[in-house]
């Protein structure tokens, strides 16, 4: 396990609910300090009355570069260093992809994936500076696994799981760690007030990715993950001197990629002669 006696510091995004409320509580509670930002600061301001010298309450909205960049300097200021990044913040839209208009679209992609990227990039010259830290990047199992009606959602989670891997090798010899955290079904506000439907419906797709929508209200409060469990692991995962690439968390999930890498497996058998014959013939 790595040294847990010096007091890190961690900034979460969008520690007003679910994941990064309770994390922040958790590490809190553990004595480290605590920068947690949402896009209403008075949502979290009372970590900083209850923890007046280990918490930092700031607003962020991680689709302006000029609040990433205050939240940088402000946390610098007042810590002089951020140990752990968590990239928390997000949502998901649901709907066929014929469904979701480009205005539903494209502020998820701003708040999943550029806002995600504006704010690694944000502490990646202190991290090298450093040479340490570790980044969590919040993804899914659905940046692993894709279904209907979350198709769109999914795909910002699949390019977190691609940008994420090549970061891991890139700074990896600067001390720097990336870890994807890849929960399944958690009894969050997810499939609550954090998501949302697309407003069109088409008929065609009542059997598919309309199932997604029956799923919201019918599982919202029903899921099986513990939340609480869920941001002990990330702790432990932090805690760890070998922490993993990815972390998957839930049965549900590991259930879900098992079956996927199996069917993966079956399919690259059966088109094998396909796949190899592609290439130029040997020593050509």
């Amino acid at each position: 396990m790595a040294e847990t006696g010096k007091s890190r510091t961690w900034l979460i995004t969008g520690s007003s609910t679910g994941f990064g409320r309770l994390l922040a509580e958790e590490v809190l509670k553990a004595g480290e300090n605590v920068v947690a930002t949402a896009r209403k600061v008075e949502q979290v301001v009372d970590l900083e009355h209850k923890y007046p010298s280990q918490a930092l309450a700031l607003p962020l909205d991680v689709t302006k570069q000029e609040q990433v960049d205050s939240a940088v300097t402000q946390t610098l200021e007042r810590f002089g260093r951020v140990d752990v990044l968590v990239n928390n913040a997000g949502y998901g839209v649901t709907g066929a992809i014929e469904e979701v208009s480009d205005a539903e679209l494209e502020p998820m992609y701003e708040a999943n994936v550029f806002g995600l990227l504006r704010v690694t990039r944000a502490f990646l010259p202190q991290f090298r500076k450093q040479r340490s830290g570790h980044i969590l990047n919040l993804s899914s199992i659905g940046g692993l696994a894709a279904s209907p009606g979350w198709g769109l959602y999914q795909s910002t989670k699949f390019a977190v799981e691609g940008l994420s891997e090549a970061l891991a090798q890139e700074v990896a010899p600067l001390g720097i760690r990336v870890t994807i955290i890849e929960p399944g079904p958690f009894r969050t506000d997810f499939l609550g007030r954090s998501g949302v439907e697309a407003a069109k419906r088409i008929e065609d797709y009542s059997s598919t990715a309309d199932n997604a929508r029956r799923y919201r209200s019918d599982q919202h409060g029903r899921q099986p993950g513990d939340p609480l469990k869920a941001v002990q692991a990330m702790i432990e995962v932090v805690n760890s001197s070998n922490p993993p690439l990815r972390l998957l968390l839930g049965a549900g999930a590991l259930k879900r990629v098992r079956q996927k890498m199996e069917a993966w497996q079956k399919e690259m058998a059966a088109w094998e002669p396909v796949t190899v014959g592609a290439d130029f013939p040997e020593g050509k």
